[in-house]
């Protein structure tokens, strides 16, 4: 019996794998993750550089004026009394804006351009921004002020109820009258397209209204006009004996100036005012007599006027605001010079919300002028929520 012969096999193992390989993989592992890296990183730029173009777009849009054609977004009203009307003196375009009555003073602005107008009013009219301001869709407006709260009193759990006393009211009637101004542009001017006539008229608008306003509403006679704060009967009493519609006035103790202790009288101005008042209280002066008070100081030397802290903030004088009225009177003998209190609640502005323009091409060629109007009443509406400095003994 023969053995059988076992030929050797021809398969061989795989080799173990060495360090340098292990190396090698490992330099093809980093590389990919170095590739996925890089395109994430890439995707990522692409959407950071998408979201900046639309953020240099918005951007773009904001710093635009706010009424300046169809691209921003100026409804077709607008552009139609812009274009049509203030430009080429054409009413085809205008819609149902208000009609053009030739009583009414020509046409309504659209509320965009009037809203503009109130916006720039507002921002120059020193009574106006600190006063309360009612919009009114007719010309007269009125309002009950109760010159004292419900009486009430204190009952035992099986007590009657005794009637209590009935408040009085006062009718508020703010006399109003028709506000205008009459700004021209020349016709080359109104030609040109890159002229912003619309914001040139705002401006000019709320110029002249600022002015006459500013004046009626400190000084006002109530005819044909507002009635100013300052046009009523003031007396010393304090607020207890005080008839309804009656300031009360604090003296200086010299009859022809502000005395020398006028930081005394200040003080018992702010004081004499109510501690609901207070808060939002205002000075009322015109820049004749702050420059005087800017020079006062206390005992150990320093100011009583504390400019402000801040841009856009306004300075203080005890503490208070100080708003500049060019209208208030100036120092002299039984004026009164300052006023302080809370306009908020002491004195009512009410006007008619649209303003009116009509367009004269006639009367000033080659000038084309725009006749504004707008009816705006003003009276005092809360005696306790106002104080006056007179120059008094």
């Amino acid at each position: 019996m023969t053995t059988p012969i076992i030929a050797p096999s021809t398969a061989t193992s795989a080799p173990a794998p060495t360090e340098a390989d292990s190396s090698l993989d490992a330099s093809f592992d980093i590389v990919a993750r170095q590739d996925r890296a890089e395109a994430d990183i890439a995707t990522l730029r692409g959407d950071v550089d998408e979201v900046k173009a639309r953020l240099d777009k918005v951007a773009r849009a904001a710093t635009r004026p706010a009424i300046s054609g169809a691209a921003t977004g100026v409804s077709a009203e607008v552009k139609g009394f812009v274009d049509g009307y203030l430009r080429r003196g054409s009413t085809a375009e205008i819609k149902s804006l208000t009609a053009a009555v030739p009583g009414d003073g020509g046409y309504a602005v659209p509320q965009e351009i009037d809203a503009v107008i109130s916006r720039a009013l507002t921002a120059i009219s020193p009574i106006r921004r600190i006063a309360q301001v009612v919009q009114t869709g007719t010309a007269g407006y009125r309002k009950l002020i109760a010159s004292g709260g419900t009486a009430s009193g204190w009952v035992s759990e099986t007590a009657g109820r005794p009637e209590t006393a009935t408040p009085g009211f006062h009718e508020i009637a703010p006399p109003a009258g028709e506000l205008y101004a009459n700004p021209a542009a020349s016709q080359t001017m109104i030609d040109d397209a890159a002229f912003d006539i619309e914001g040139w008229l705002a401006d000019e608008i709320a110029r002249e209204f600022a002015r006459a306003e500013g004046a009626a509403f400190v000084g006002g006679s109530g005819d044909n006009q507002p009635r100013g704060f300052l046009n009523g009967p003031i007396t010393p009493e304090k607020d207890s004996a005080r008839a309804f519609g009656t300031l009360q006035y604090i003296a200086t103790g010299d009859g022809l100036g502000l005395g020398t202790e006028l930081e005394l009288r200040l003080i018992d101005i702010v004081q004499s005012l109510k501690a609901g008042y207070r808060q939002g209280a205002s000075w009322v002066m015109n820049s004749t007599t702050l420059s005087t008070i800017r020079k006062l100081r206390t005992a150990d030397g320093a100011f009583l006027w504390q400019p402000a802290m801040a841009e856009g903030q306004p300075d203080r004088l005890l503490g208070y605001p100080v708003v500049e009225a060019e209208d208030m009177p100036d120092i002299d003998i039984e004026s009164t010079p300052v006023a302080f209190g809370n306009f908020r609640a002491g004195y009512l502005i009410a006007e008619r919300s649209a303003t009116q323009i009509l367009r004269d091409p006639f009367t000033n060629k080659p000038f084309v002028h725009f006749y504004a109007t707008k009816r705006v009443g003003g009276q005092l509406l809360d005696s306790n929520a106002i104080k006056l400095l007179r120059i008094a003994e």
